[in-house]
């Protein structure tokens, strides 16, 4: 499927853009820089990501405090990734024959409608959590397949990391300061105040989001939708095949681990301000982290650098079997930060130089967004779904522990599957 170069891999990342895209890549494939757009893509992203963990963090704390159980709020994140992942699929006839900026700034738009939501049911949204992650899916959904594809034309193999690891520590900033404003005002006013002070945050900041989006230039993609795509990709393609399996590891941990750990450190000291010091002290780690990673992680490293990112995420996690209180969760955490960046970096850039392997691929990057989308989702629907059936049965610390560390396999998982995939981009350079 994919042309092949002298070794008989697909040579990542190879091809070139065609007349409108041309002048966004030209110059960060020669120099490893990033131009105007890229930054402003940046911001609308770091924009996105910030306004999301500033009541993020504390909707799943507010679903407990009205009903102190698991399973709504499993159900609100299993919800919002299977609508996420429809959403993709759905909308990407929209994003390859249209104006894929319009869905970007859709997706912002539904994220500051689902505020509005929860702002106006108040004390109800424990009734209404299924139905609450179905929008916030869409929202997730119309905005990261826009922005993974345009993310996909302005970078280049040359500049990709670099992109990622600005991505990463200007998203670990926000994701730093954010939770942390968000704790102090909820901890210094009434709860009922302090989170409709934070929800209506968040709303305005996705607001600037769609005006900022308007500086971004309009971009259509060529050639029809292909509907069953992802399902004749991974019949046909083995390098896919590896990926999509990686994706679904990478996602295993993802889907459960992204509203259980915060929750635990609630559940543990009672204080959205501790949550929030949490939060802030983890990022800060990570902004470290992402900045090396971007700035010395070269595309020949990828392969040791996710191994080693995979393998702390998941020793861990043994941390809890020692005991679980606030020491045990902020040692897991600063851990995660420190190491995250490592795994996390090399599986995007990886999959998008997958994307970019010759004219043909990129042509279609729109479904190869999805499909990638798809392998992420895939995970994290089955780790959710793992925890429901677990939970059903026993929510006792021992099981959730047991849990936890089989589910935070999945970076290990991720990076076998990642493996054979590195090991031929390493004999093309």
């Amino acid at each position: 499927m994919h042309q092949k170069t002298k070794t008989g891999f697909p040579a990542f990342g190879k091809w070139q853009p065609q007349s409108g895209q041309r002048e966004d890549q030209e110059h960060q494939r020669g120099h490893g820089t990033l131009d105007t757009q890229a930054r402003l893509l940046l911001i609308v992203n770091v924009l996105f990501i910030t306004a999301g963990a500033l009541s993020g963090t504390f909707v799943n704390v507010y679903l407990w405090k009205v009903k102190s159980q698991f399973a709504p709020i499993a159900w609100f994140t299993f919800a919002t990734y299977l609508a996420s992942a429809l959403t993709f699929w759905l909308a990407g006839a929209w994003v390859k024959r249209y104006n894929k900026m319009n869905a970007l700034r859709l997706g912002m738009a539904i994220s500051a409608l689902f505020y509005l939501l929860v702002l106006l049911l108040g004390t109800k949204v424990v009734a209404y959590a299924a139905l609450l992650g179905v929008v916030q899916g869409m929202a997730n959904g119309f905005f990261w397949l826009s922005y993974n594809v345009v993310y996909f034309e302005i970078t280049g193999p040359d500049n990709r990391d670099l992109f990622n690891g600005w991505a990463g520590l200007l998203a670990s900033g926000g994701g730093m300061l954010a939770p942390w404003i968000s704790g102090i005002l909820i901890s210094r006013m009434t709860d009922a105040k302090g989170y409709t002070l934070i929800f209506t945050l968040s709303l305005v900041l996705f607001v600037i989001g769609v005006v900022i989006s308007f500086f971004l230039k309009k971009r259509q993609s060529e050639g029809d939708y292909h509907w069953t795509f992802a399902v004749r990709s991974l019949r046909r393609d083995a390098d896919w095949r590896w990926a999509f399996a990686a994706l679904a590891g990478q996602g295993l941990r993802e889907g459960l681990f992204g509203f259980i750990i915060g929750l635990m450190v609630y559940i543990a000291t009672k204080s959205e301000m501790t949550l929030g010091n949490y939060w802030l002290i983890t990022s800060a780690v990570g902004i470290v982290s992402y900045f090396a990673v971007g700035k010395w992680l070269k595309p020949r490293y990828r392969r040791w650098g996710m191994f080693s990112g995979a393998l702390v995420m998941t020793a861990a996690v043994t941390l809890f079997f020692w005991k679980v209180s606030y020491v045990t969760l902020l040692a897991f955490g600063v851990a995660v930060g420190l190491f995250y960046p490592f795994f996390s970096v090399p599986i995007i850039s990886t999959v998008f130089d997958l994307i970019g392997t010759n004219e043909e691929s990129a042509r279609n990057r729109v479904e190869y967004v999805i499909l990638r989308e798809f392998g992420l989702d895939a995970g994290r629907l089955l780790g959710i779904v793992i925890f429901l059936i677990v939970t059903s049965f026993s929510t006792s610390p021992v099981t959730l522990n047991w849990l936890i560390l089989v589910v935070g396999t999945g970076p290990l998982i991720a990076w076998f599957c990642m493996r054979p995939l590195f090991l031929k981009g390493e004999k093309v350079r």
